[in-house]
């Protein structure tokens, strides 16, 4: 069984940082998901889906990860990128896609 190391990136919903400064722990799946016929829940018999470990920096994590003889493969993150802009740029002349309101 893979674990995946990897920090989080922020969801849709955040507008600061929380949560994404840790980097976590977790299993692939190795079962996939079925759909359980009487109630339509959807399930799996894989235990180890259910575990998230979480580790203040990436050395912490590898070295757990090699501790214990758990293969893992390691994602880097991808910084952000913010461009700059301003309420003025809404109104110049040389706009790429033309003023409509």
């Amino acid at each position: 069984m893979v674990a995946r190391i990897y920090r989080p990136a922020k969801t849709a919903m955040q507008s600061g940082k929380a949560k994404t400064q840790r980097w976590v722990l977790d299993y692939e799946p190795e079962v996939a998901r079925s759909v359980e016929p009487l109630m339509g829940y959807t399930s799996s018999s894989d235990m180890k889906q259910q575990i998230r470990l979480h580790f203040d920096s990436k050395e912490d994590a590898v070295s757990y990860a090699k501790r214990n003889g758990i293969a893992f493969r390691v994602e880097e993150p991808r910084e952000r990128v913010v461009r700059g802009a301003t309420y003025s740029d809404n109104f110049k002349f040389d706009r790429i896609a033309p003023w409509t309101h």
